[in-house]
């Protein structure tokens, strides 16, 4: 993992694993908007994340603020925002970031910002680029049922052994983490199948999406 990498895990473990006595903290984040019952991502914006105590304050760019209070006598992760509605915090970005799901919406919150740089015409990888991942490509991905073929930005961190996480920007514009490991291959709250065929894998998403990712694009020359 880059310096970079693991900065932004160490500032959010102290965000989020912190007792009650714990100091009021923040980090610089990308947030992306998803209008409740939609795939694609309404808006991207830069966004501040802070956590005091359990309170979690997420605000955005352009001044509006979610304040999320923790229900004590609910499950862990439930909120109510400062309009009393009630917010579940979910971990389905595994180490890229948290999802809380409002009754209208859904904010996706990584901790990289590095998507936000996808305005630059000058990086065809973006959002992804070599200041926070070891290499980029533009893998082949299919939806289920696509007759051509796209091509998805992609970023990987690698790790000893051949092993590394890749992670990539789907059809649809969400960025999920497979990782490549010497016995198996897997990605946080995803069915995954995976095949090996010659120096490629063929890896499909929810029995859906599929992408070929080169074995050299994970270990390296």
């Amino acid at each position: 993992m880059r310096s970079s990498q693991k900065l932004v895990a160490a500032t959010v473990t102290a965000l989020l694993g912190g007792g009650t006595g714990a100091l009021a903290d923040s980090t610089t984040a990308s947030c992306d908007i998803y209008v409740a019952g939609e795939d694609h991502a309404s808006s991207m914006t830069r966004c501040t994340f802070s956590q005091r105590q359990g309170y979690i304050t997420i605000s955005y760019e352009d001044g509006a603020t979610h304040e999320l209070s923790p229900v004590g006598d609910a499950a862990p992760g439930t909120y109510r925002d400062q309009e009393g509605r009630t917010v579940f915090r979910q971990s389905g970005l595994g180490d890229q970031g948290l999802i809380f799901r409002f009754p209208d919406e859904s904010v996706y919150v990584y901790w990289s910002t590095s998507a936000l740089d996808a305005a630059d015409g000058d990086n065809p990888t973006a959002p992804f680029s070599t200041r926070d991942y070891d290499a980029t490509t533009l893998l082949i991905c299919r939806n289920k049922g696509d007759a051509e073929a796209r091509s998805c930005p992609a970023g990987v961190l690698r790790m000893e052994n051949g092993q590394g996480s890749v992670v990539v920007l789907s059809p649809a514009g969400e960025r999920f983490t497979i990782n490549f490991m010497q016995d198996n291959v897997n990605a946080s709250n995803r069915e995954v199948q995976a095949t090996l065929e010659g120096d490629t894998w063929i890896v499909t998403i929810d029995g859906g999406e599929t992408y070929e990712v080169p074995k050299a694009f994970i270990e390296g020359g």
